[in-house]
């Protein structure tokens, strides 16, 4: 096994996921050479070539995979297709490959690490635990899921032995730290292809991590799914939630467009009006989580009431695009249903009396399989739903398995089945109302030719 310090050079196959390219600018941050490919050129892509790294598009080309050398190192995501040549020359090869949770492990191990789990809000979650820690003088490094607006970027290098880590559940990537705070913040069924069913989620995957906090340590549970974790020896257990919980909110109320609440301690002491301007219940409890991290690790009041306030938010994360005061688009990475169903929660809340419209790109063949019920519950929520084709990631076609699946369970009567294109065109014609883009595969890419139109349109006229 390569050692950090002997690392001179690391070639990343998929280095424009958010969860690369964290780890790619941490060692670009550290004087190594980093060089890699992806799939397609993104915003996040060209950010990574102005900071120095050489990266290559398209198919793959064995040509450009770096010689072995002692100190190369070659990282991959599990998204990329097993038999993608470049992977394969390297697995054939003299080379150490490793996947991005293997050296995040070895990143975060002999740090102080805060690793924060669940099937939904890791991201959020993460991001203001980072921002929070930071206003409190803690300078924790960060690997997050998404792009912090108050950062503007996806890795923090700090200035402490603080490591704040999403701890993602995926190919049970989270079993690979060893955190001093771990805190788990859902467990809801996802990623049955890996795990099979939900109770082997749980043992295997959710139970596992939990055990892996060391000894001594802080293990943080929503309040919902805390008997679950209950008997996990040999750490400091405590709940959050809104109502309950060790660390809970109390006395929630929207004021002026943000969320305020009090925020219960274990000991009794009570933080009064703390204000947030993130949308959703859903978020309250993970701002709650946030704080309760930021104290257990030494934070002030003081710090978590500036932090919370100056929070600004994530890329994907109910992001406001445009807003012409008729028109609002939101973009939001939802791609399970509890997921779908927080995102048009908070725009019934944030935007009452507006039509709801909802465009959704279902990530994944096997996801869609295993919640089209799901999938159509939450969609029919919407005045106005449109699908899109799946997006298969490192997938397979299935057959049978389209967006189709989850259409034809929809009881909604405004409903569409359209392509890319064509949603798109008629997205361009929307003039009022909320529309909601929803997805985590490449809609992305189609959000920012809708929202440059809408953005020319208003301001031609």
């Amino acid at each position: 096994m390569i050692a950090l310090q002997d690392i001179t050079e690391v070639y990343f196959i998929g280095i424009g996921g958010i969860g690369m390219s964290a780890v790619a600018r941490y060692f670009n941050e550290n004087d190594v050479r980093v060089t890699g490919y992806d799939k397609t050129a993104t915003t996040l892509t060209s950010a990574l070539e102005e900071e120095g790294m050489a990266i290559h598009f398209g198919e793959a080309n064995v040509g450009l995979v770096p010689q072995p050398h002692p100190g190369l190192l070659v990282v991959f995501t599990p998204a990329i297709p097993n038999d993608f040549a470049e992977l394969e020359l390297v697995r054939n090869g003299d080379y150490i490959l490793l996947k991005r949770s293997e050296i995040l492990g070895i990143i975060s191990r002999g740090m102080e690490c805060v690793a924060i789990a669940g099937t939904h809000g890791k991201t959020t979650t993460t991001t203001i635990t980072t921002h929070l820690m930071s206003e409190a003088g803690l300078e924790p490094n960060a690997f997050l899921g998404g792009i912090s607006r108050n950062f503007n970027t996806n890795f923090i290098g700090g200035d402490s032995d603080y490591v704040v880590v999403e701890a993602d559940e995926y190919d049970r990537s989270f079993l690979q730290l060893d955190p001093s705070v771990a805190v788990i913040l859902s467990a809801d069924p996802d990623h049955l292809d890996i795990y099979g069913d939900h109770a082997t989620m749980m043992e295997d995957g959710f139970r596992a991590f939990a055990r892996r906090v060391r000894s001594g340590g802080q293990l943080l549970v929503r309040h919902e799914i805390a008997d679950q974790f209950a008997d996990i020896d040999q750490v400091l257990f405590s709940t959050f939630g809104i109502g309950t919980g060790d660390f809970s909110a109390q006395n929630i109320h929207v004021k002026n467009g943000a969320f305020h609440f009090d925020l219960h301690e274990p000991d009794g002491h009570i933080v009064p009006e703390l204000r947030t301007e993130l949308p959703g219940r859903h978020n309250v409890e993970n701002a709650v989580a946030a704080c309760a991290v930021t104290r257990l690790c030494g934070g002030a009041e003081a710090d978590i009431r500036r932090g919370l306030k100056s929070f600004r938010g994530i890329g994907r994360r109910f992001d406001k695009v445009y807003d012409d005061g008729e028109l609002i688009i939101i973009d939001d990475y939802a791609h399970h249903p509890t997921e779908l169903n927080a995102a048009i929660d908070a725009a019934r809340e944030l935007f009452p009396g507006k039509k709801i419209s909802g465009v959704f790109q279902p990530h994944l063949f096997s996801r869609t399989q295993d919640f089209a019920p799901g999938f159509a519950e939450s969609l029919d929520q919407l005045d106005e739903a449109i699908l899109i084709p799946i997006y298969p990631a490192r997938e397979l076609p299935m057959p049978g398995v389209t967006s189709r699946l989850i259409f034809d369970r929809m009881k909604s009567d405004n409903k569409r089945l359209l392509t890319d294109r064509k949603m798109v065109t008629w997205a361009k014609e929307l003039r009022s109302g909320v529309l909601l883009l929803l997805g985590a595969g490449d809609i992305q890419v189609l959000i920012g030719e809708i929202t440059e139109y809408h953005k020319n349109r208003n301001k031609n006229g």
